[in-house]
């Protein structure tokens, strides 16, 4: 059995909205109140009486009771950036310096990144953070180069030379043949 729904001391309040709503919203979460406690409908029927999802027209009619009447519209929609540590014009002002540095043939390194990121915020930050914020503002992972820059080249060609083709252990295909062979 499901429990009563709440809100009966502003029944009368949603009642007067219906004739006066002026949006959509407005009408439908004083819908969200009176359909349960009017005409005992469940939050699923009111639901699809007022043609929205169930938790919507549970979130319309907290709403509602909450501000005492059809809350304000000036209340920005949801979605967006809720958790953003920058805005965007802060973050691009942000990496500037790193992305002239290595415009001019330095090395971008996150970690730096990272820990200036820590030092502007005040408080610790993932690494992906860091990795994220250079997503969002065009930077790729440029490899320089498939070599050690510290490699010595003439030691490598030597070792190439002089190395032991076959050992001992092994054949010429390079498989020892072994009770599993």
């Amino acid at each position: 059995m499901s429990r009563k729904p709440s809100g009966a001391e502003i029944l009368k309040k949603a009642m007067g909205c219906l004739p006066e709503a002026k949006t959509v919203n407005e009408l439908r979460q004083a819908q969200a109140v009176v359909l349960p406690l009017q005409f005992g409908l469940s939050i699923e029927q009111t639901a699809e009486a007022i043609g929205v999802s169930t938790g919507w027209a549970c979130r319309l009619r907290t709403d509602f009771i909450r501000s005492g009447g059809p809350s304000p519209t000036a209340k920005p929609p949801r979605g967006g950036r809720r958790r953003e540590n920058l805005s965007r014009e802060e973050e691009v002002a942000f990496l500037e310096p790193f992305f002239e540095k290595a415009k001019i043939g330095g090395i971008l390194v996150v970690g730096e990144i990272k820990r200036a990121l820590e030092e502007r915020l005040g408080r610790p930050v993932a690494l992906a953070s860091a990795y994220n914020l250079l997503h969002r503002n065009g930077w790729r992972k440029l490899a320089p180069d498939k070599q050690h820059p510290q490699a010595d080249i003439a030691a490598q060609e030597e070792w190439k030379k002089n190395c032991p083709t076959c050992s001992p252990k092994s054949n010429k295909s390079g498989r020892t043949k072994g009770p599993s062979s």
